[in-house]
């Protein structure tokens, strides 16, 4: 079992990062709070959860031990796979879900794509006690936005979106509309909000 990745960065997208290991590229998908924790960094160490079934072998890797711990609890929930742990990992941070999970806040947990009703409720039901014992400190969602250049979130942003199973389309044309209200939204925050407008 790998327990973590540690070795260069060679290749960063929103979704997937390559790790070099001694000479080995493991290509390891991230949520996008690994992504934000990660970037610009040349070295990086990485917390893997293995997911193996017969016709695919994944990495899932995160920045703290944290967000793996939440990511194995979310996938323990009968109906919540490992695509769409990293889709609620990638709307909120690792705080924040704790509070929501916590205080049993169902609406913001539909509001990531792919979560209905009943996922919500079960969720909250199954992690409600669990997610007290792992340390997490809780936190009411937020927002924040730092300036980057627009092009360049617009790309990375679709291009993100894309890899997580949107359509080009309506994925261009909803980053675009962020970008027309929140000029200086960085990338992260652009696809945080793309995803609960998808």
């Amino acid at each position: 079992m790998i327990e973590y990745l540690k070795g260069s960065l060679t290749d960063l997208t929103p979704a997937l990062a390559t790790v070099e290991c001694h000479g080995v590229g493991y290509g390891v998908n991230i949520s996008l709070n690994t992504f934000s924790a990660i970037q610009g960094k040349q070295e990086v160490k990485l917390w893997i959860s293995e997911s193996i079934r017969e016709d695919a072998y994944q990495l899932w890797g995160f920045s703290t031990r944290a967000e793996r711990e939440l990511f194995l609890l979310l996938t323990s929930v009968s109906g919540v796979g490992a695509a769409t742990s990293r889709m609620i990992l990638s709307s909120m941070t690792v705080s924040e879900l704790a509070g929501i999970i916590s205080e049993g806040n169902d609406k913001m947990l539909k509001s990531v794509k792919g979560i209905g009703p009943k996922a919500a409720q079960r969720i909250i039901v199954d992690l409600r006690d669990k997610i007290g014992s792992l340390g997490i400190e809780s936190a009411s969602p937020q927002t924040d936005a730092a300036p980057l250049v627009n092009k360049e979130v617009m790309d990375e942003a679709v291009a993100a979106l894309t890899m997580l199973g949107f359509s080009p389309a309506p994925a261009h044309k909803v980053v675009q509309k962020i970008l027309t209200d929140e000029p200086n939204a960085p990338v992260e925050r652009v696809i945080k909000l793309a995803l609960k407008m998808l």
